[in-house]
């Protein structure tokens, strides 16, 4: 089970909308094939596994990093070539939470006499499969809030200066974050500021995330880097008609987001999470400022924080990472859990998480 737990790296860039599911197929204690799932309308981790396999899979143990499908999708179910193959039984980490699958996949084993059990190496697999099992219990991604800033929690100088807080191992790590989300998300506040590209450059990758930028007035510059390369999605409240034409002549995808109920001038936040996960996106990454991190914390849909500290301390002028609300009780602090901290080069990287 680590082993397919492993293979789920290969296609974790590639799959999406899908898990990237890892399968290997063991017996007589020997490992005879297999397979991960790289990418929509290919085929499954199961059916890659059974075509390498080395020897005849009949009476052989399947050890898969979530329950095999059961329905006809893109391709024909797993459950189905694994009953073909006369496999003995199936060891899945997790039940698939998909409603299309949700326990199917293992009563149809089971219904063809094949043992199938869960649970094995749980855990591990939940966190290689975080995305896509958050879409599909809660119906909004996994979203990882990145922020690089000074020992003192400065993310700028008081003029916007930013550039770089952080050294190059630290970067490259961000990058790294990039490549294994399905989409980045930013405000128009950053791209007015610093003009991001938001791509990845520095390390591997397959495919580019989509961007997906919060402009709730449509004040969005047309030479804007942000708007080169594959249009971005844009989320607004904006019924400006004209501004609206000269970006979807560039291509973007204009959306009308709802507004936020306390604030009409901006956009619901919660709105916007469930919007991502509709299309798809299992993780998504906002690099962004403080005032609309600290509005999507308070909204509840930020699951994890990537913080980057850098030896510097920038003083009470500069800009703070989180905008919040004012808080007059300590008990109101929010507190996500540190499940991570290393060092890469000078540089801090603390990971920490929201209890659901």
């Amino acid at each position: 089970m680590a082993r397919a737990i492993a293979l789920t790296e290969h296609g974790r860039d590639t799959a999406t909308p899908n898990p990237a599911v890892g399968c290997v197929i063991v017996k007589d204690d020997e490992v005879i094939g297999e397979g991960w799932h790289e990418r929509a309308g290919g085929p499954h981790a199961e059916i890659v596994a059974l075509k390498a396999a080395t020897r005849s899979p009949e009476g052989a143990t399947v050890y898969v990093s979530l329950e095999p499908c059961a329905h006809h999708g893109r391709t024909p179910p797993c459950a189905d070539a694994l009953i073909a193959a006369k496999v003995g039984r199936v060891v899945a980490a997790l039940e698939d939470p998909n409603p299309l699958v949700n326990g199917a996949g293992a009563a149809t084993l089971r219904d063809a006499g094949i043992r199938v059990d869960f649970g094995l190496m749980a855990a591990q697999a939940e966190e290689a499969h975080i995305g896509f099992l958050s879409r599909m219990r809660r119906g909004r991604p996994w979203i990882r809030v990145k922020t690089a800033a000074s020992l003192d929690g400065r993310i700028a100088l008081a003029n916007g200066e930013s550039r770089w807080i952080t050294g190059e191992p630290a970067r490259r790590d961000v990058h790294a974050l990039r490549a294994r989300s399905c989409a980045i998300l930013t405000g128009i506040g950053t791209v007015l500021r610093d003009n991001p590209d938001l791509t990845v450059r520095y390390v591997d990758c397959k495919r580019q995330p989509r961007r997906v930028l919060i402009d709730s007035n449509l004040e969005v510059p047309l030479d804007s880097k942000i708007l080169k390369g594959e249009p971005p999605i844009i989320f607004t409240v904006s019924p400006d008609v004209r501004r609206r034409k000269a970006l979807k002549d560039l291509g973007v995808e204009v959306l009308q987001a709802p507004a936020d109920r306390y604030k009409p001038s901006k956009t619901d936040l919660a709105a916007i999470a469930k919007e991502l996960a509709a299309r798809g996106f299992n993780e998504v990454m906002v690099e962004t400022g403080g005032k609309l991190s600290g509005s999507l914390v308070a909204a509840g849909v930020v699951d994890e924080i990537v913080f980057y500290f850098a030896p510097k301390l920038m003083g009470d002028s500069a800009q703070a990472m989180f905008a919040l609300p004012e808080m007059t009780r300590l008990e109101q602090a929010l507190r996500p859990r540190m499940i991570d901290v290393r060092l890469l080069g000078e540089d801090l990287r603390v990971v920490a998480r929201f209890d659901p």
